[in-house]
């Protein structure tokens, strides 16, 4: 009875912790990707070396976090900005990097889209 009871409580856990999880990640984005940005890029209060990023979508608390990570060099560049999920209406047919230019004419990153995600990050 005790094993039974031990059994039940186990898979309700494990159903809550997936209900949280997917509140948490509601558009269900991956947690890694990859950008490249052919020229440097501001983000946050960090100049970006143009190169190859992996990119990791974390969670802190309710925030969404977007950890950016470069590849390929002996002492990589990492930065961690909070993003904003956008619904997009449709999967996304294409990805696009969407930039503004500052005074100091540096492209600031605004949105990344990812193909296939039903949202964009929003800087």
């Amino acid at each position: 009875m005790r094993r039974r009871f031990a059994a039940i409580a186990i898979v309700m856990c494990i159903f809550i912790l997936g209900v949280v999880s997917a509140a948490e990640n509601k558009f269900a984005v991956p947690d890694t990707y990859q950008v490249k940005f052919s020229e440097n890029v501001r983000l946050a209060d960090t100049l970006l070396p143009k190169g190859t990023y992996e990119v990791r979508h974390v969670m802190d608390g309710s925030n969404h976090i977007m950890v950016f990570r470069q590849l390929g060099t002996k002492k990589p560049v990492e930065v961690r900005a909070k993003c904003t999920l956008v619904p997009l209406g449709a999967k996304a047919t294409e990805s696009q990097t969407i930039y503004i230019l500052n005074a100091a004419n540096q492209r600031v990153l605004q949105e990344l889209v990812f193909k296939g995600e039903d949202a964009k990050h929003v800087f």
